[in-house]
């Protein structure tokens, strides 16, 4: 009880001392913590996330909820801002702009989460034309060579489906994984289709005389074939799909998206994210050099801490080759 109690006035001194500072620095600087912000902070994440921390941990109500408002009502919300907090908008006409930017991002990403959360409640349906499109799509830009024989076919294996039917595949993500999947095979055909033939051929390898010194015979047998052990692609890429998914709803890929979304990141961010996430899982897969595809969770945990790690930089940028992550308009 002590030691909560000393906790407790440790926080409540902590505030006030550090709201005491805020309105120091304010009668010295003649600026407001937003001010300070967009004045000292180039345009990006760093900036969007100290703005969106800022705005929530703000004493006043309206600025709380300010980061939760329509797109619609930004343009309000920031005049809102500018007069509660006494900025003469003529004076500091850049300040609004930096701050719509930052706002478009933020409630951007809020909607973002709103929009997949809704392609992964959604289940797959074979009785709706549209989604059945959409598989069939994906089979031709995985597969344009190899027409598909039947809707109820052993080939869905082919690109790594579990059984005759990849409906039952979706169970876990929804439409979402297949969403996913077609817009990889669709808009990066050349890399999927690579990721695809090298996840059903592994290659012959040499091993070294150290390895082999390491190995049982057993583990020489599985080892024995190149670093890229088969996996099912497809089963994989909605295993992606959900690594992706929740790096979006914990917060993490804001960092990313802040850095290559100059107003609001869109579904099509995410997919391209995606993208990044399923060619880098690939390499990394061949670089971890797994014993069987039982390592899989192993190497997908360690994969899924390295791109934590990466998101915790303020200037990370996952996938900035993708023609929506062009160079931030200096805001």
């Amino acid at each position: 009880f002590a030691r909560m109690f000393v906790q407790v006035c440790l926080y409540f001194y902590c505030k006030c001392l550090w709201r005491c500072l805020k309105f120091v620095v304010r009668k010295l600087t003649g600026q407001c913590e937003l001010q300070r912000i967009c004045y000292n902070t180039k345009p990006g994440a760093a900036r969007t996330m100290k703005i969106e921390a800022s705005l929530k941990g703000s004493k006043s109500k309206r600025l709380q909820t300010s980061v939760n408002v329509h797109p619609d009502a930004i343009e309000k919300t920031i005049d809102d801002i500018m007069e509660l907090k006494r900025i003469n908008p003529d004076i500091n006409p850049q300040l609004g702009v930096s701050l719509q930017a930052c706002l478009l991002q933020i409630v951007g990403y809020r909607n973002l989460i709103a929009e997949v959360e809704k392609l992964r409640r959604e289940p797959y349906d074979s009785e709706n034309p549209q989604h059945e499109e959409m598989l069939l799509k994906l089979w031709k830009c995985l597969k344009p060579n190899s027409p598909l024989k039947a809707r109820i076919s052993k080939q869905w294996c082919e690109i790594g489906f579990q059984g005759d039917d990849p409906k039952t595949d979706f169970r876990g993500m929804g439409l979402l994984g297949l969403y996913n999947l077609v817009y990889f095979a669709e808009w990066d055909t050349e890399i999927a289709q690579q990721v695809l033939t090298d996840s059903l051929h592994p290659k012959y390898r040499e091993v070294t005389k150290k390895e082999l010194s390491h190995l049982s015979k057993a583990e020489w047998e599985k080892k024995k074939f190149d670093k890229a052990i088969g996996y099912s692609f497809a089963i994989v890429g909605i295993n992606i799909t959900d690594l992706a998914y929740n790096l979006l709803v914990s917060g993490a890929l804001k960092t990313h998206f802040y850095n290559v979304a100059p107003e609001a990141p869109t579904l099509t961010h995410f997919q391209q994210t995606f993208c990044y996430l399923m060619h880098e899982f690939h390499k990394f897969w061949i670089d971890e050099d797994p014993l069987d595809i039982m390592e899989f969770n192993r190497v997908r945990e360690k994969f899924y801490k390295r791109i934590l790690r990466q998101l915790q930089n303020p200037e990370m940028a996952l996938c900035p080759h993708f023609a929506a992550s062009e160079s931030l308009i200096n805001m």
